[in-house]
């Protein structure tokens, strides 16, 4: 089995690009769905980011308001360091875990982590290949606001809380162009995922 990191900043089309993998048979493991599930109340991130932040953060139904949360984070590194140092290992246990089953069901040719800072908490190392999205900041920022809701300011200052955009594509095997139109960037994905296949054979062919 082919491990894939797909990574790159916010708002730079990693879930376009990973329903295209997806759709090609990868087994697309996402960071956001996992974290999700470790902050779920009674969990223990639970626990330690209640204790941390406050129950000021957590919607009626006791369920933390990531948006709130957000809000916390991107203003401020050391909560963000927190936060980051807390989850990102849960969830690297997580990807282990799954990562052991499908080895053992043996039906799976590439997987792939889609999370958007696999390089910063350390863990690039341990896939055979990063596939990173990227589009300029201006885009970036305009697709941000729109999503989110926000003003041009707070959502350049979520993007510049990330590591610069530039640095990621330094650690990439491939680098996917998402700043044109969507029919572009699926045809960039389709011919990525073609170059994975071919990884996968040569990794095959070594083993």
């Amino acid at each position: 089995m082919l491990t894939v990191a797909l990574t790159g900043g916010i708002a730079t089309g990693k879930s376009i690009v990973a329903d295209v993998f997806r759709r090609r048979g990868g087994y697309v493991d996402s960071a956001d769905d996992a974290a999700r599930g470790l902050m779920r109340p009674g969990e223990p991130a639970w626990e330690k980011i209640v204790a941390r932040f406050g129950r000021e953060i957590l919607n009626p139904d006791r369920t933390i308001d990531r948006k709130a949360l957000a809000g916390i984070i991107f203003s401020d590194s050391g909560q963000r360091r927190f936060l980051n140092d807390l989850i990102h290992p849960l969830v690297f246990e997580k990807r282990r875990e799954t990562l052991a089953r499908l080895e053992k069901e043996g039906r799976v040719k590439i997987y792939i982590s889609e999370a958007a800072l696999t390089i910063e908490a350390g863990y690039g190392k341990f896939f055979d290949k990063i596939v990173v999205t990227s589009c300029p900041e201006e885009i970036q920022v305009e697709r941000l606001a729109l999503r989110d809701g926000i003003g041009r300011e707070a959502a350049v200052n979520k993007i510049r809380a990330q590591m610069p955009a530039e640095e990621k594509k330094a650690c990439a095997d491939y680098v996917i162009d998402t700043s044109g139109a969507i029919e572009e960037t699926l045809a960039r994905a389709e011919r990525t995922y073609a170059f994975l296949l071919e990884d996968y054979e040569n990794k095959k062919r070594r083993a």
